[in-house]
């Protein structure tokens, strides 16, 4: 062998070795890539896939919460085994512990439940509208009649919080799902303080469904709940906006079942629900209201308060006289 035949040769093995090297080097990386982010964690992390959600977006939902370390690795991966096709829409609860490749095969298995999450404050119908809406999503059907038939007069006691519903349950399953988790989550403690204050639980209810609309923010609802309640049992019209937004149903302009600016037309309304016309409580709760609502009637914050006023950001300013609560209409509604 000449000395250029053994310089080729030895070019050749240099090539190949750094070739080699290179491709340990790219599968070591790409095995770190689709490891578990920390094996050791326990925590169960919610995501969504929406149908129609591409695998791009599906990444980035991944990565935003630190479930896998790469949104390209993931892309490779799902397409490397063609399952970009099989991943299902719906709730998964995954973990950091999982690796990449365990992810997106629990992608392509699907989930049985929907998760909905419905909101303090939403009346029966709103509750209806998103139950619906990811019901849709899904690319099943719900009966939103149905379940209104089975809400009649339920108002206020349909529990507002995350569910995680099978995709068989019928909407009056659905129905009686939220009166049972009511029923549960309503503590021995809360009935107790309830009953303390003298009040009924429907009294209760009714009053929390108030608070739960008027104040927005948590350090509020106990002392407005000490407002509505003093006012009640002094006979004082409650005037409570919300009431007269019940009152008024949904709002074809403004796509809501809350309408956002009253007019006096609105305050005059004749209603039994109408707290500006009529003294007492409401025939029946406006909405359905938190425990956080509920706990602040029955611990209500005494005050001397005697009014309050919510302006555009929702901070409440309160008052003690009616010139007061006047100062405060003309600083922050009337600007």
């Amino acid at each position: 062998m000449n000395k250029g035949q053994r310089t080729r040769n030895a070019l050749s093995a240099s090539l190949i070795g750094g070739l080699l090297l290179a491709i340990v080097g790219i599968s070591a990386g790409f095995r770190l890539l689709t490891s578990p982010v920390d094996p050791k964690a326990e925590e169960k992390i919610m995501i969504t896939v929406t149908r129609g959600d591409s695998i791009d977006a599906i990444g980035k939902k991944l990565t935003n919460e630190d479930l896998i370390r790469s949104k390209g690795a993931f892309k490779i991966l799902v397409v490397g085994k063609g399952l970009q096709k099989s991943i299902q829409a719906g709730d998964y609860e995954l973990s950091k512990a999982m690796s990449l490749d365990e992810i997106s095969k629990t992608l392509t298995h699907g989930t049985s439940d929907i998760r909905v999450t419905l909101i303090e404050g939403w009346r029966r119908e709103e509750m209806a509208m998103e139950l619906s809406d990811q019901f849709t999503k899904r690319g099943l059907s719900f009966n939103r009649e149905e379940f209104l038939a089975a809400t009649e007069g339920k108002e206020g006691y349909l529990f507002p919080d995350t569910y995680f519903i099978p995709t068989g349950m019928e909407a009056r399953e659905i129905a009686d799902l939220l009166s049972e988790t009511f029923t549960r989550k309503i503590g021995q403690d809360t009935r107790t303080a309830i009953g303390n204050q003298g009040l009924s639980m429907e009294q209760a209810i009714i009053l929390a469904s108030l608070v739960e609309r008027e104040a927005r923010f948590a350090t509020d609802r106990p002392l407005v709940a000490g407002i509505l309640i003093k006012r009640w049992k002094n006979q004082w019209p409650l005037q409570v906006d919300a009431t007269i937004q019940y009152a008024l149903g949904y709002q074809q302009k403004e796509d809501s079942w809350w309408k956002k600016s009253l007019t006096k037309a609105d305050i005059e309304i004749n209603s039994p629900l109408n707290t500006y016309k009529r003294t007492g409580l409401p025939p029946s709760p406006i909405c359905n209201p938190s425990l956080a609502s509920l706990n602040a009637v029955a611990n209500p914050q005494e005050s001397a308060f005697w009014f309050y006023l919510s302006d555009n950001e929702g901070q409440l300013h309160y008052a003690q006289t009616i010139e007061e609560h006047n100062r405060n209409i003309v600083t922050y509604l009337n600007k």
